[in-house]
């Protein structure tokens, strides 16, 4: 019975081994370096949810304080009010869920809604290609 080497005397083989090895070893680099990013963005989100929950809950409370001054009646008013309650739910979500927790919200609600997820992603990707590549 013949025994196996590692190396071949077909120069095919041997750069198609060579090959394969350096494919899996910058799958391997990339996966880390996804993952390296990852884990930075999600500290930086960590980080900055305790401001952006304050900044959330102090547009509510801007809004709370001028409802009465709006013009255009009382639907104006109820409106302005509800949207003041959905800032000051965000500010507690946010300030209440870790970036892991508000990701894994956000992949359940795609999956509940992929039509209007995807136009929002569209919506979202239009904007920032625009902002990205005005002069």
């Amino acid at each position: 019975m013949a025994s196996r080497n590692t190396s071949t005397d077909n120069p095919i083989t041997d750069k198609a081994a060579s090959f394969g090895q350096e494919l899996g070893d910058r799958a391997s680099e990339a996966r880390d370096s996804i993952s390296d990013m990852a884990r930075t963005a999600t500290r930086k989100v960590d980080e900055s949810r305790s401001m952006a929950a304050d900044r959330l809950e102090g547009a509510a409370s801007t809004v709370y304080e001028r409802v009465g001054d709006l013009p255009g009646g009382q639907r104006v008013k109820e409106l302005a009010s509800a949207a003041a309650d959905r800032l000051s739910t965000t500010a507690d979500y946010v300030r209440n869920h870790d970036a892991k927790r508000m990701m894994a919200d956000v992949g359940t609600a795609v999956k509940n809604n992929p039509g209007p997820a995807l136009l929002i992603a569209a919506a979202v990707g239009f904007v920032l290609g625009r902002a990205l590549t005005r002069d």
